[in-house]
């Protein structure tokens, strides 16, 4: 049933072509030349012919056939295959096709939202980057976006080789992943690079998963409410388009600032739609022989942060579900912090979505990269990728790849209230806890019965932390770099940062009352900025600063 109204759409798709006298054989376009297919399992090539006709596919000494059915549709099953390259593949029906300089590795799924569409020549250190990126042996797709309100069969996109001519538009995550990979295990990787700035988990969800969750039919609810509305909303949006353009024109003619874009509405064609990027761009690539995933995103979900503790957990085993591979390996990275520090403690959206993404570590086969300590308070976009494609690549080579390392910061275990401190308990210690740049630990605040946070003082005592307070004479709750930018120093001495962490499961308190019309003006001071940065006209929340340019396509 879950791939019913695929294999539907795909039929109808096809039918003009399947029902003609000769159809020519074709492949779906995730395959081409250049490509990667997985090592060591079962692989699936398919495409559409003519119905009724046997088509055949030949690789690597390997010959599997298979016979289109009544709409066109076939699929082969190559035997699972050693790393090596490059190979030809053939694929014969009453035509041929040949593919050519095809390797055999790993094959990773790479998605997300801005900071994993981000590009290689926008980060860090980047001209140098791409002038030592010579890996003919690693391989990317990058699927071209779409949004369709069926899952769709195919998708747009192509194979390109590692290079400094092509490594430039590499999903930078992506890239910096797979060259950490390929160096631990000397064999090809590809990576199908599928991602979307500002879009939110519930886009990237099959529609039935949401649906058949009464806390995420909320998601469906919304896009059919949506729908309904869509045809008077945009005939509105195109009349506010009108005057815009004329607006923004003498704007520019008067070397005046431009008036805010008007935002459209939500419909057919929104990245943001419930189910919507699943359908045009994930399902397309199912069932391609994978190892595993990776995904950075949540930045569009963190004024939810509840709902998205049962959101991203339901999108992994969808997709798990879906690919019909087991428990593939799903690594994901872990907000990096963003938005002012703040003086003192706060409870804020980012901390609370990062909580989410912790506990969806209780999924079988999943790992986390922690990247508390690489953000950049006035950018959304931290620079600084090269460290996240290598942690997550430890977390693969523990989880995927089985080594035996140390892949994690310190994560917290328990805490243990005694005599006016706290005794705080780590797992993943590695070779030991160690304080960053300086003696003095940073980033824990504590809280007696009243509620009232404040900063902490905290000192390394053996595997776990020493915490306490002048100003809480008997704490009861103790968090770490619970903030949207901490302040924190806590790591391994592998140099792995400790995972954000509370012992409380206090709900988010309310915001203060805002003053009476009549109140006098408070003295400003510097605004804090909590929760979810509102978003550009492009989707994607914005820098407080000058935005940064947008990830190449």
């Amino acid at each position: 049933m879950r791939r019913l109204a695929s294999w539907v759409l795909f039929g109808c798709l096809v039918l003009g072509v399947a029902g003609s006298a000769k159809a020519e054989v074709k492949l779906a376009r995730v395959f081409g030349e250049h490509m990667v297919l997985q090592r060591d399992i079962k692989v699936p090539v398919w495409g559409t012919a003519t119905a009724g006709e046997e088509v055949a596919v030949t690789f690597n000494g390997q010959t599997v056939k298979a016979k289109a059915d009544e709409h066109g549709r076939w699929k082969a099953i190559l035997e699972p295959m050693a790393a090596g390259g490059p190979f030809e593949m053939t694929v014969q029906a009453g035509n041929t096709l040949t593919l050519k300089d095809v390797l055999v590795g790993e094959v990773w799924v790479a998605s997300g939202q801005s900071n994993m569409e981000w590009v290689v020549k926008n980060s860090r250190n980047s001209g140098e980057e791409i002038k030592t990126a010579e890996f003919p042996q690693i391989r990317m797709f990058t699927v071209k976006k779409k949004v369709s309100m069926e899952p769709l069969t195919d998708c747009e996109g192509t194979w390109q080789v590692c290079s400094p001519q092509t490594v430039g538009a590499f999903s930078a995550v992506g890239y910096f992943f797979a060259r950490d990979l390929h160096a631990q295990l000397k064999v090809p990787v590809g990576v199908i690079h599928s991602s979307w700035g500002g879009t939110p988990a519930q886009a990237w969800t099959r529609k039935e998963t949401l649906a058949n969750d009464p806390d995420l039919k909320t998601y469906v609810d919304r896009l059919e409410k949506a729908l309904l509305e869509y045809p008077k909303l945009k005939a509105d949006f195109d009349e506010k388009m009108k005057v815009w353009v004329e607006e923004d024109k003498k704007a520019k003619e008067a070397k005046e600032k431009s008036p805010p874009r008007p935002r459209g509405p939500m419909g057919p064609d929104h990245p943001h739609s419930a189910a919507g990027l699943y359908n045009g761009m994930i399902a397309p690539l199912i069932p391609y022989a994978i190892k595993g995933a990776i995904w950075y995103q949540g930045e569009s979900n963190a004024g939810e942060a509840d709902r998205y503790a049962k959101l991203f957990p339901a999108m992994i085993r969808n997709w798990r579900e879906d690919w019909a591979q087991g428990d593939f390996p799903f690594l994901f990275v872990q907000l990096a912090g963003f938005m002012k520090r703040m003086d003192q403690p706060t409870d804020d959206d980012w901390p609370r979505l990062r909580e989410s993404q912790t506990k969806t570590l209780a999924l079988p086969n999943t790992g986390m990269a922690v990247a508390i300590d690489i953000g950049e308070e006035n950018d959304i976009h931290p620079k600084n990728k090269q460290d996240v494609g290598k942690r997550l690549a430890l977390a693969a080579r523990k989880v995927a790849y089985g080594e035996d390392l140390v892949f994690s910061g310190p994560v917290y275990e328990k805490a243990e209230f005694v005599e006016g401190a706290v005794k705080v308990s780590f797992t993943n210690v590695g070779g030991g806890l160690t304080a960053k740049e300086g003696d003095t630990v940073k980033g824990f605040s504590v809280s007696g019965e009243d509620k009232k946070w404040v900063w902490a003082q905290a000192k390394i005592d053996g595997s776990g932390v020493l915490v306490s307070s002048p100003d809480v004479a008997k704490p009861v709750a103790v968090r770490y770099a619970w903030a949207n930018t901490p302040d924190a120093n806590l790591y391994n001495k592998e140099g792995l940062p400790a995972v954000p962490f509370r012992s409380d499961d206090w709900p988010k308190a309310a915001p203060p009352p805002k003053p009476k019309p009549d109140a006098p003006p408070a003295a400003k001071t510097a605004e804090p900025r909590t929760g979810q940065p509102a978003e550009s006209k492009t989707g994607e929340a914005p820098k407080p600063v000058k935005p940064p340019a947008p990830p190449a396509e």
